[in-house]
């Protein structure tokens, strides 16, 4: 058992610009944290590019930047991005509805949990949720 994660809540934060690069850096530096700390990255690496991308497309304000959080204790991993525009309140669309917003039902798909909760205004924060089942 990790005795680092056993005894600590472990937390990463970091500001990036919403453009592709800050998308694009942000699944990059949250892989090599989640790697340090010994946590399994592959799917937590996929909706944190996916929720990275919706703040840079949807949630982008010019001139604004979004912020991912990465949390971690023994049962869970928690991910949360926040963009500037919670008037955007994001919706898992239905398969074939549209062309674009399947990112929400990966992120669905792969998290056992997420969510969105609006504020501090004017943002808004869609977070996601992973068991942790392998430390206990």
């Amino acid at each position: 058992m990790n005795q680092q994660i056993a005894e600590h809540q472990l937390q990463f934060r970091i500001q990036l610009s919403a453009t592709r690069r800050g998308a694009r850096l942000a699944r990059l530096l949250a892989t090599e944290q989640l790697r340090s700390w010994g946590l399994p990255f592959e799917g937590p690496a996929q909706v944190i590019s996916e929720l990275a991308a919706n703040a840079t497309s949807h949630g982008r304000v010019r001139g604004r930047d979004f912020r991912l959080v990465l949390t971690s204790d023994p049962d869970t991993l928690r991910i949360e991005v926040t963009d500037a525009r919670g008037d955007r309140i994001p919706v898992l669309q239905e398969p074939g509805t549209r062309e674009s917003g399947y990112g929400l039902i990966l992120v669905a798909s792969l998290a056992d949990r997420w969510g969105t909760w609006r504020g501090p205004f004017p943002c808004k924060t869609v977070w996601a949720e992973f068991d942790l089942p392998m430390w206990n």
